[in-house]
């Protein structure tokens, strides 16, 4: 939707007054919520998940071109392949630290992989036999990592954390079917969801990385969810896995709008752009990247600027 400004209306009337010739400039405001392709079908997998967003503004995914890979998109959207992955280990979600180190969830081999800033050399940062499938990660202001870790036959997850030093441990077990994870702007909640169960929960963060007072944040009646990042005012953007949206629920558990996007199986959300307020999801079906521009900036990508 165009939009003028009052002073330029005036500032123009003004000089036609005076005979001088003049156009009247637009003001184009924000599209937003408004979703577009970003990189061409198919120039990802069907594994399409895991996108993040470095300092500079590259953003990154897994699956690029083939299975095992990370991809990299410039911000005007040329893809290509970043790095490719051990033999056997497949990424899902990635995450930044303050250092710009990049951390990856290798499902297949039970690892968090490490590859350090300015280096494309993959290292095993943290590896636990006890997990199903490490798959989507979140950090908080510590630079720890909480995993989810779904076991997709029986509909059961774990939840773990990973210390800065890779220790791995065992946060809860045997709950729903544990996918997108989050940590709130304070570093006071850990959201989790139940991709079958179509439940989000909350549960107070302590400064020691352990969780407790568990409470249902928000319950959907149909479709899946999958990957959720929060923005800098804890509003949650869930990908909704088969239905084709992305949710945004604010903290309080209230659904505020439903984004349409192209494709119907979003995996995975991030937000970068020059202010923190453009969105990247990865599409399974389309095996590509679409995006959309949002009112207020993503939590992760605001941390990473100080």
């Amino acid at each position: 939707m165009k939009t003028f400004s009052f002073f330029a209306v005036r500032f123009a009337a003004t000089l036609s007054a005076t005979g001088l010739v003049v156009s009247l400039v637009a003001f184009q405001a924000d599209d937003l919520f408004k979703s577009t392709t970003f990189t061409p079908t198919n120039s990802f997998t069907a594994g399409a998940e895991g996108p993040a967003v470095d300092k500079a503004g590259v953003l990154y995914a897994v699956n690029f071109s083939k299975e095992g890979t990370i991809g990299q998109v410039t911000p005007d959207g040329k893809a290509s392949l970043f790095v490719e992955l051990p033999a056997g280990s497949v990424g899902n979600g990635i995450r930044f630290n303050k250092q710009g180190d990049m951390f990856i969830a290798d499902y297949p081999k039970h690892n968090i992989l490490k590859v350090a800033k300015g280096s494309r050399q993959v290292t095993v940062f943290a590896n636990e036999p006890r997990m199903n499938q490490p798959n989507d990660v979140a950090i908080d202001s510590k630079d720890r990592l909480y995993a989810s870790d779904p076991n997709w036959k029986n509909n059961t997850g774990n939840l773990w954390r990973i210390d800065t030093d890779g220790k791995v441990t065992q946060l809860e077990a045997n709950v729903g079917t544990t996918n997108g994870i989050e940590v709130s702007p304070d570093n006071k909640i850990l959201y989790v969801n139940e991709s079958i169960q179509r439940k989000v929960w909350a549960y107070d963060l302590s400064a020691a990385g352990t969780i407790s007072n568990k409470r249902l944040l928000i319950e959907f009646p149909d479709f899946g969810m999958d990957g959720m990042r929060c923005d800098t005012k804890g509003n949650l953007y869930i990908t909704r896995h088969g239905k084709g949206t992305v949710a945004k629920i604010s903290p309080a558990g209230k659904l505020l709008q439903e984004i349409k996007l192209i494709g119907k199986k979003p995996s995975n959300i991030a937000f970068g752009g020059k202010d923190g307020r453009t969105a990247y999801v990865t599409l399974q079906d389309q095996g590509n990247i679409e995006t959309f521009r949002v009112d207020t900036p993503g939590q992760e990508w605001t941390m990473r600027q100080k």
